[in-house]
Order: structure tokens, then sequence, then C-alpha cells
């Protein structure tokens, strides 16, 4: 038997995880029009390409596959942000909820 099905369910834990957080990042964008957000919402876009390219690697060769599920994790790398959560619980940061600037 191998393992190549959960070398997949990780690179899909993978692909998932930077997609929320990219998600994440454009809704903060869009209530709050902070540039830093949207840098990472791109920067995410690109790492979920490359996760999703990995992931399908992942089937026919692991190690490859996830190496470049690491290089997309690499590159969706927290930069530098404001702080828009303020004293917010932890539930409303995980969501992105945060107040609406126009």
């Amino acid at each position: 038997m191998t393992y190549n099905f959960i070398y997949f369910y990780i690179a899909a834990f993978g692909f998932l995880t930077i997609m929320f957080l990219t998600l994440r990042d454009i809704r903060i964008y869009h209530r709050t029009k902070i540039i830093s957000y949207r840098k990472g919402a791109l920067r995410g876009m690109i790492a979920g390409a490359l996760a999703i390219i990995g992931m399908g690697v992942t089937i026919e060769n692991p190690q490859i596959g996830l190496t470049i599920l690491l290089v997309a994790v690499y590159i969706n790398r927290k930069g530098t942000r404001e702080d828009v959560f303020g004293d917010a619980p932890v539930i409303k940061r995980v969501f992105g909820e945060t107040k609406t600037k126009i």
C-alpha cells in the first residue's frame, strides 16, 4: 500500500489553508482599503496557484509535490500589516471581521 493519498491530503490541507488566508485578506481589504492586505491577497493568489500545482504533482511524486507546496506556503508568508482588529475576540480575527472604512 502506498501512502500517496495521505500525502495528497496533506497537500490539500496546505492548499485550503492558503486559500482561507487569501480570502480573509480579500475580505479585510474590501472592508478597510488598506494596501498591505491587497498585497497579501495578491501574494496569496500566486501561492494558491502554486499550491494547486503542487497538490496535483503530489499524487505522482509526493516529494516534489510537497516541496512545491512548501514553496507556496513560503510565498504566502505574513508581511507587515496594520492592526485592524484592535482588541477583537479570536473568532472575529479568524473570519476577518473589521469595521468598514469608506
